[in-house]
């Protein structure tokens, strides 16, 4: 996944590009829980089949903090960095013990600053999938983009 450094005027919507994988281990699931959204269907396999969820599941918020480490490390080269400024998160279906991850993401809307002429807002999905091809969590985030200096 390396790829060069891409700057605004490097951009343009329906661009397309993937992550790497990451597979889903049942004791992060839980270790994840257990700091940061510690509800019975994410730490305990009794609870989580007795749940909506029918067994373990991660967090939407370990999907997200997955999702951000792929892009992170390749999965969307800005120059600057995936500089966020907000976006609307879905998690369509969970997320598994075992399951294998990886982001497509597209760029949909290059929005250029009206006060500053080097830098965009460039509105970026990413649906993240499981081995199956299933869509586990869909953000649309606001990403800052800025030209070549």
């Amino acid at each position: 996944m390396n790829q060069e450094p891409l700057y605004l005027e490097d951009l343009h919507v329906g661009q397309r590009f993937s992550s790497a994988a990451h597979r889903i281990e049942e004791d992060r699931i839980k270790s994840f829980a257990a700091e940061f959204d510690p509800q019975p269907f994410h730490l305990d396999e009794a609870a989580a089949q007795a749940s909506i969820f029918r067994g373990l599941e991660a967090s939407g918020w370990h999907t997200a903090a997955v999702t951000m480490r792929l892009i992170a490390t390749g999965g969307l080269p800005f120059a600057a960095g995936a500089v966020g400024l907000g976006g609307e998160i879905e998690w369509p279906r969970p997320t598994r013990p075992c399951d294998t991850l990886h982001v497509e993401s597209e760029f949909v809307e290059i929005i250029p600053s009206r006060s500053k002429p080097n830098q965009a807002i460039v509105r970026v999905r990413n649906t993240t999938l499981n081995q199956n091809g299933e869509p586990v969590q869909v953000f649309t985030a606001k990403i800052l983009a800025f030209k070549r200096p």
